[in-house]
């Protein structure tokens, strides 16, 4: 195995660490739904000169280095990241900063497959690494020969010939692949995925609105709304207390909720009394938000990846308000209303105007929920960029906006996906 390279000393750590990244996690869920990895996405963001030692790292290799430095664990949680790398990354001393039993490397099919690649190949897979193959459209002589070593094959929905897709599918499941659909963006797709044998599909179909005209919340959903709306306004505590204890569910997994790492509390709360003391309404009002994408007896462990992505966005938005207006603290609290409601038009399966005729929200709210307007909207538009990894020429200049460096990005990132994976540990 090679020596692993001190970024934290040498000299190419300063000219890795001055190089601006930014970093996306897609996720891969399985034919249930559930959430299985995260393909990973390493961006650098150009400012000026590369300024990274090549003759040590490339720059694939750079990123990926100091992205894993930064703690890899902490963007995949329980879940598994795939990482692209290319022939450089391949050759090189990145990986004895990858975790291996939660490293997928994924390797392009148009990697030239040299005797040095291959041997490279064998000797990683030899450690406990494991590989993926991308972009797979044909049985090439290429593919051929790297099979033997590969346990993922990824095909990509986007552009692919579905008669050439029914051909290839067979053929990867007799040698035991497991195969990827990626770029899986409808449900329509994500069906024909499906009915084509795919073990794991990577996309945002699954946070897309299937809207249904006249559909109504369910029972639980409304109990929460109008617990929501207890919450903010001038009912006292006991009032909110007995509502609560109306579901005995609802009382118990708010209870579950309002004990997890994320909360913070310096002490166990054991009733609902002690919940609503202690936390305080606008605290409670986060619980109850989550709480509806976490509805235990309608979709139970399915809605994991919708959970994770509207915690993960609420957390960054929150994070993005108090890094921008640090004296506000009601800002930061109306952040993450705005992340986290911006999902429950797929949630409720209905139009987010007709949403915001059940869950009554001030102006600024519903103006960055419906139109992506104001400093709310701006917060949110920047959060949806970075999941999609839309490029450069969107994302910077609304950093730039922002008047904030790619580098607290990421550290806002990691923060929100460590919080995030928390959360959906208890909830789910």
């Amino acid at each position: 195995m090679p020596a692993m390279i001190d970024l934290s000393s040498n000299e190419s750590s300063r000219n890795v660490r001055v190089r601006e990244f930014y970093l996306g996690r897609q996720p891969i869920l399985d034919r249930n739904g559930i959430l299985s990895g995260y393909e990973l996405l390493f961006r650098n963001a150009p400012v000026g000169p590369a300024q990274i030692d090549t003759s040590a790292l490339s720059a694939t290799s750079a990123v990926i280095a100091h992205a894993s430095q930064l703690g890899l664990e902490r963007v995949v949680g329980d879940a598994v990241g795939f990482v692209n790398v290319d022939a450089d990354a391949i050759m090189s001393d990145i990986f004895g900063f990858l975790p291996r039993e939660k490293t997928v490397l994924e390797i392009v099919e148009t990697l030239p497959a040299t005797p040095a690649v291959l041997a490279r190949m064998s000797d990683l897979a030899s450690h406990g690494f494991r590989f993926a193959l991308v972009d797979v459209r044909g049985d090439t002589a290429q593919v051929q020969a790297m099979l033997p070593m590969i346990e993922y094959v990824k095909m990509s929905m986007q552009g692919a010939a579905p008669e050439a897709m029914a051909k290839l599918t067979p053929r990867f499941k007799r040698d035991g692949k497991k195969l990827i659909a990626e770029k899986v963006e409808t449900r329509e797709e994500f069906k024909a995925a499906l009915d084509l044998g795919f073990d794991y599909f990577q996309g945002f179909y699954f946070a897309r609105p299937v809207i249904m005209s006249g559909k109504k919340l369910s029972p639980s959903q409304l109990a929460l709304v109008e617990l929501m709306s207890l919450v903010t306004s001038d009912a006292d505590n006991p009032e909110i207390e007995r509502a609560i204890k109306r579901d005995v569910s609802l009382a118990l997994n708010l209870l579950r909720l309002v004990n997890t790492p994320a909360v913070g509390a310096r002490q166990r709360i054991d009733s609902l009394s002690q919940a609503v003391a202690i936390l305080g309404r606008r605290q409670l009002q986060r619980w109850l938000q989550i709480m509806l994408y976490a509805e235990p007896g309608k979709r139970g462990s399915t809605m994991t990846p919708l959970l994770m992505l509207a915690t993960t966005r609420g957390r960054m938005l929150e994070l993005l308000a108090q890094k921008l207006r640090p004296a506000h603290r009601h800002v930061a609290d109306i952040a993450f209303t705005v992340g986290i409601m911006s999902l429950m038009d797929t949630l409720f399966g209905m139009p987010m105007a007709e949403i915001m005729t059940q869950i009554p929200v001030s102006e600024e709210v519903s103006d960055a929920l419906l139109y992506r307007a104001g400093f709310y909207g701006d917060l949110l538009k920047l959060a949806e960029s970075i999941e999609r990894m839309d490029g450069e020429e969107v994302l910077i200049p609304a950093l730039h906006d922002l008047a904030m460096a790619t580098h607290e990005l990421v550290e806002l990132e990691l923060a929100a996906f460590e919080w995030s994976d928390n959360v959906v540990r208890y909830a789910a």
